[in-house]
């Protein structure tokens, strides 16, 4: 999701609610701690330099459990990141605790903000050596032929 689809939801939102992939939720009383610009710049096993820029939200859990944040409260901190950090319409990936901190994509289900699983990827597999991936296919299914010799047949 992009910063101004955030923004758009935000508008119409009553509430600011999160929720992990496996149905748990953010505890309805956390903090947007951080908003801000992260900038990766690498190369991968290729040897491609390559540049990224997301938008960052960072959640945390604390122990005032009166705190809601509220969808107005969001968007002034949203304002304020892009008027002084010139935050610009980026993807935005969110940081929250578990074992240890953990980054997500942000999703919308029409009601709550989804924090759905990020995944490592080789970006480089054509000069990584990383094989194509075979195909599955039941013997059962494949045409017999008939074979040019026979066992016994003295012809192997």
């Amino acid at each position: 999701m992009k910063l101004s689809e955030i923004k758009q939801h935000l508008s119409t939102a009553e509430s600011v609610n999160f929720e992990l992939e496996n149905g748990t939720s953010v505890p309805e009383h956390f903090h947007v701690t951080e908003v801000g610009v992260i900038s990766k710049h690498f190369i991968d096993c290729g040897g491609t330099v390559r540049n990224e820029k997301v938008a960052n939200f960072q959640l945390w859990d604390a122990n005032d459990f009166d705190h809601r944040l509220k969808p107005k409260k969001l968007l002034d901190i949203i304002a304020l990141s892009e008027k002084v950090l010139g935050l610009e319409d980026l993807e935005i990936e969110v940081e929250y605790q578990a074992e240890t901190i953990g980054k997500y994509e942000l999703g919308f289900n029409g009601k709550d903000f989804l924090l759905l699983s990020k995944q490592t990827n080789c970006l480089a597999q054509d000069k990584c050596g990383i094989p194509a991936e075979k195909l599955k296919v039941n013997l059962s299914n494949l045409q017999t032929q008939t074979a040019c010799c026979t066992p016994g047949g003295g012809c192997c």
